[in-house]
């Protein structure tokens, strides 16, 4: 389903979101990330498709492959670390923020516990931030999040808890043991009296945008020139990082924004629909794990309510044929390891070129120029294989054949 945003707008970005999530603020994230030990020395990839593009009609075609981010495997590495260090850092004003994560505060941090709830990542990240800054960690599964996932965090030393039921239920959990026990609360989503953090979360994620735009403006006599940006949805903290950064950036001349769920999580569309922040229409549960969110983040929809300009559902089944289409690459295009929740750009975008009336609605066309981001590689391994018919594994080595391949031509 593709829903257009009758709210959007093409404004100056307006001053009361600069106040919430501005670029300068996701530059120091970048500048304090860039120290630590489990984050990419330089910016992930930006791969440019153009096979794929040829064959979806368009004029350009890229994929921002966040797989390459971190061994973490995901974009969350932007997310829940800085938001710990910002919080640590009003703890304890005194602290060098870059050092955070490298331990130099783990002295002051031995009674300092963090929970969040999590689908997979975010938990992943925030338990590796806090093992590295010093401080305990609690991280909420709901019955939905396969082991494996549960596995990557636990080696982390983070302490589990499970509940039986979905994600939003997690997130409720979180907060009861949160203010039972005296723990701070570092989640992607917010709720009424609870904002400072998933903000912070949200500013780390304009990180992506950031580097974007240097890597556009670095190939020769070329500047940014997307003209579409399709973006995940989940409860919308990361649409809102990246969308507020290009929106200030390019202010009437932003992108056309497309914000991307499953078919069954559609708590965005449904916000878009009503007009305020809103709760999904089915039972949320989605082999795109990561989107597979209940709630809309009242914060997150701020930004998104007038800054994206369709909102659009896609199914399971185009998830995994997105997948596969990625991992298999050709002559002129790299293949690329794209989780579940990773290719829901790629999904909607096939999805909206095989409908003529739908890509006029979107505005797209043989000049379109089209950004993905490619939030996530094999998270869940087991899963990645059985669902592309390949390993990851064996996906990278044939990535790295086909790279030193290109360098040579």
């Amino acid at each position: 389903m593709l829903f257009t945003n009758p709210c959007a707008t093409r404004a100056p970005y307006p001053a009361e979101l600069r106040a919430l999530l501005c670029m300068a603020r996701a530059r120091e994230s970048g500048r304090w990330l860039a120290h630590w030990p489990r984050i990419a020395r330089t910016a992930t990839p930006l791969r440019d498709l153009p096979d794929l593009a040829a064959d979806l009609r368009i004029a350009r075609f890229s994929v921002k492959d966040e797989s390459a981010r971190s061994p973490l495997g995901s974009f969350k590495v932007l997310g829940a670390p800085v938001a710990l260090v910002r919080e640590i850092a009003r703890r304890h004003p005194d602290v060098d923020s870059a050092r955070v994560l490298l331990g130099h505060t783990a002295d002051r941090l031995a009674g300092f516990t963090v929970i969040s709830a999590t689908d997979g990542n975010h938990g992943r990240a925030l338990a590796a931030a806090a093992h590295d800054a010093g401080c305990q960690c609690v991280i909420v599964l709901h019955a939905e999040v396969e082991a494996e996932r549960e596995q990557a965090i636990a080696v982390h030393g983070a302490r589990l808890v499970r509940i039986a039921g979905d994600y939003d239920e997690s997130v409720r959990e979180a907060a009861r043991l949160a203010a039972a026990n005296g723990w701070q609360v570092v989640s992607d989503t917010s709720y009424p009296g609870y904002e400072v953090v998933p903000r912070d979360v949200m500013q780390g994620y304009g990180i992506i945008a950031a580097e974007v735009i240097e890597q556009v403006s670095a190939r020769p006599g070329e500047a940014w020139d997307f003209s579409h940006v399709f973006l995940q949805g989940g409860v919308g903290g990361l649409a809102a990082g990246i969308v507020s950064y290009l929106w200030e950036y390019q202010g009437v001349r932003r992108p056309h924004t497309v914000v991307v769920e499953p078919r069954q999580a559609d708590c965005l569309l449904q916000s878009a629909i009503r007009g305020r922040a809103s709760r999904a229409s089915g039972s949320v549960d989605s082999v795109m794990a990561g989107l597979a969110c209940g709630e809309t983040s009242p914060l997150a929809w701020k930004f998104l309510e007038t800054g994206v300009d369709h909102f659009m559902t896609v199914g399971d089944e185009q998830a995994v044929a997105a997948m596969r289409v990625l991992a298999r690459g050709s002559d002129r295009d790299v293949p690329i390891v794209a989780g579940e929740s990773g290719v829901a750009g790629l999904a909607a975008l096939r999805a909206l070129r095989r409908d003529a009336a739908l890509s006029e609605e979107a505005g797209l066309d043989v000049n379109s120029r089209v950004l993905i981001i490619n939030t996530e590689g094999d998270t869940a391994p087991a899963m990645y294989a059985r669902l592309v018919g390949e390993s990851g594994d064996s996906v990278r080595t044939r990535q790295g054949a086909w790279l030193r391949a290109s360098r040579r031509s």
